[in-house]
C-alpha cells in the first residue's frame, strides 16, 4: 500500500457532483457556470489545487453530458445510477470507487460541487489533518463543521453503512464527533451551497 513505498500516504479528492438541482428547474449542479466553465471544472481545480493528485468525481444527473461538456483530465469519473435518492448513494459510490484504486488510497477528501465559496486553501488546510487511515477531520465554521472532510480508509465501511438518503455521513460523524478533528476555515471559505434561484447570484 501507499504508505509503505516512498509516495507518503494519498489523499484522494472525492467530488460530489451528481445532484440533479431539483430546486433549480432540474439544471444538473455539476454543469452550472461558473467563471466559464462548468461548475464541476472549477470544484476538480479547487481539489487539484490543494494538493489532490488523485481526483474521484461522482455524477448522475445528466452524465453524459457532463462527461462530454466538461474537461476532467486525469480524473476518475464514476456515475452514480441511483443519485436521486440523495447524497448518500453518491458517497457510498465514491468511496468503493477510492477502494478499488490501485493506487492505494488512505483518505477521502470530500468536497461537494455546490460549494464554489470553498476555495483551495480551505481544502488544503483539511487535507493537511491527516495523520494516519483512522484520521477523520473537517472543515468549521463558525463552529460549524462543513465541507470539506477527510475520512480515513478505517472509516469507509462504517460510513458507507450508515449513507443513506440525503444524510451522507452526518450520523456516522455524530457518532464518532470526539474522533473528529476541526479545522477553521471561517477566514478562507464561505461555505454556501448553490441550492435555489437566489443562490445563482453567487456563480461568476
Amino acid at each position: 500500500m501507499s504508505t509503505a513505498d516512498d509516495r507518503g500516504p494519498v489523499v484522494a479528492g472525492l467530488l460530489l457532483a451528481a445532484g440533479g438541482g431539483r430546486r433549480l428547474g432540474g439544471r444538473p449542479k455539476a454543469l452550472l457556470t461558473h467563471r466559464g466553465r462548468p461548475l464541476v471544472e472549477h470544484a476538480v481545480g479547487v481539489l487539484r489545487a490543494a494538493g489532490c493528485e488523485v481526483v474521484h468525481v461522482v455524477v448522475g444527473a445528466r452524465a453524459e453530458a457532463v462527461r462530454e461538456l466538461a474537461e476532467l483530465p486525469g480524473c476518475v469519473v464514476v456515475e452514480n445510477p441511483g443519485w436521486a435518492e440523495g447524497m448518500g448513494s453518491s458517497l457510498r459510490v465514491g468511496l468503493e470507487s477510492l477502494g478499488a484504486d490501485a493506487r492505494g488510497v488512505d483518505a477521502a477528501l470530500v468536497l461537494l460541487v455546490d460549494q464554489p465559496g470553498i476555495g483551495a486553501e480551505a481544502v488544503a488546510r483539511v487535507r493537511a489533518a491527516y495523520g494516519s487511515r483512522a484520521t477523520l477531520a473537517a472543515a468549521s465554521y463558525d463552529g460549524q463543521r462543513g465541507h470539506p472532510v477527510l475520512f480515513g480508509s478505517e472509516h469507509w465501511a462504517g460510513i458507507a453503512a450508515g449513507a443513506v438518503g440525503d444524510r451522507g455521513a452526518r450520523d456516522y460523524l455524530a457518532a464518532h464527533r470526539d474522533a473528529i478533528t476541526p479545522v477553521d476555515c471561517s477566514d478562507v471559505a464561505e461555505p454556501y451551497d448553490i441550492d435555489t434561484e437566489a443562490d445563482l447570484a453567487h456563480l461568476e
